[in-house]
């Protein structure tokens, strides 16, 4: 498949996409697309930054073009993915859509919800809870929706959403078409797809739980007390966008201002957020007003930010998997990107099963590197790995020290 006019679309989706400058599809989408348009479920799994959102939203466009009795729905594990998946949604839709939509989120206006629902939308994107109250109060109905995506499954299984899940499913037809797209796929997912898939045809881009090869990586092992003025010392020796993530949402307002009081540009996002202030963190960030973002897990993912050029896991994620997302936010669209771990004491457990998901192969065997550091080693030694020259995700145990950055004059944020 060379171009997208080879799939036979709808020529109103046709024109968009030549709007939008879709010309040749991706790997993940020449595989998904031609399989979805002849109705079939799809489990797909697929890196961010691979083109995943156009690989079902343009099927789902097409059929909705072609079967106007029907609706679709697209489940979001967070707020900002799914603004993301409804800005690419009404584009594909075009301007003059007589196509209604609804944004069904959390920490938005109900009032404003009830009104779009009230239209009749023929596609509505939304999260999990926010959904299952308009289920709830019947405000929001899905007997005709014949066409389904659970966009980042695994996440949204990782944030508690099974029930949520379940629930919808409980008001959805029987006959449907299901996409299921996950960055990573545990057992639970394939549990979750062997309940509500029907035969899915299986896609996938690139191997499981990697991380993208143009990241290099780097590991400091760090006492905690000691992480904050490494991270200053790191900031002023990088240049461009940063996306530094923190476990907590008191601990990213707390960074943010004491990162602003010490001469950077620094927003905090989190999921406490009113969704307005969050739209504007997020629009500031893309044009650049500000360098450093501090986020936490739930908040920032599925945020797709092509500029952010380094990202710093000042806390290690509680779940394994979503350092890969976490990885994600930087070496977009075939970009290089710069990745750097804190590892503390205490984080060894976790930075051990990150290694483990990584690497499954050396399953049982303990990484040399991830032994707790001798008091020689607590103080900031840096481990590299590259993933452009590694047979396999796992971090290097080469000795070799990192070149020191030079330190010169404090650069303006």
């Amino acid at each position: 498949m060379k171009n997208f006019g080879g799939f036979g679309l709808n020529s109103a989706l046709a024109q968009s996409l030549e709007h939008m400058n879709y010309h040749t599809p991706t790997p993940i989408q020449a595989q998904a697309i031609p399989h979805a348009l002849k109705g079939r479920d799809i489990l797909g799994t697929a890196q961010t930054g691979t083109g995943k959102t156009a690989a079902f939203a343009i099927p789902l466009v097409e059929f909705l073009l072609n079967n106007p009795e029907s609706s679709a729905l697209v489940v979001s594990p967070t707020r900002e993915l799914g603004k993301q998946i409804l800005e690419i949604m009404r584009q594909l839709l075009g301007p003059k859509s007589a196509i209604k939509t609804a944004f069904i989120i959390g920490g938005d206006s109900m009032q404003k919800q009830f009104a779009q629902l009230r239209m009749q939308p023929r596609l509505v994107v939304g999260t999990p809870g926010r959904l299952n109250d308009h289920l709830e109060r019947g405000s929001l109905s899905l007997g005709q929706t014949r066409f389904l995506v659970l966009d980042e499954t695994d996440r949204m299984l990782d944030m508690g959403f099974v029930e949520q899940l379940e629930r919808i499913f409980k008001h959805l037809p029987e006959q449907r078409q299901t996409l299921m797209f996950s960055a990573t796929m545990p057992k639970n997912i394939l549990k979750l797809s062997a309940n509500y898939l029907n035969d899915p045809c299986r896609v996938a881009v690139g191997e499981v739980n990697v991380i993208t090869r143009n990241i290099r990586q780097d590991v400091i092992r760090i006492e905690q007390g000691q992480k904050y003025k490494e991270l200053v010392s790191q900031l002023q020796d990088r240049s461009g966008t940063v996306i530094v993530f923190v476990k907590t949402k008191y601990g990213a307002d707390k960074m943010a201002k004491t990162l602003r009081r010490d001469g950077f540009t620094s927003e905090a996002l989190h999921g406490d957020l009113r969704q307005g202030k969050r739209d504007r963190v997020m629009k500031d960030f893309r044009e650049k007003s500000f360098r450093i973002l501090i986020a936490t897990d739930i908040a920032a993912r599925g945020l797709d930010v092509p500029h952010i050029e380094h990202v710093i896991n000042y806390d290690l994620p509680q779940v394994s998997e979503d350092y890969i997302h976490r990885m994600g936010r930087t070496a977009r669209a075939g970009a290089t990107g710069f990745a750097l771990s804190f590892i503390s004491p205490d984080d060894a457990r976790k930075w051990h099963a990150i290694e483990r998901l990584l690497n499954p192969s050396a399953e049982g065997e303990r990484p040399a590197n991830d032994s707790r550091p001798s008091k020689s080693d607590r103080s900031g030694k840096r481990r590299r790995f590259n993933s452009s020259d590694r047979s396999s995700n796992r971090p290097s145990n080469r000795n070799g020290q990192k070149k020191p950055f030079h330190r010169g004059k404090k650069k303006a944020a």
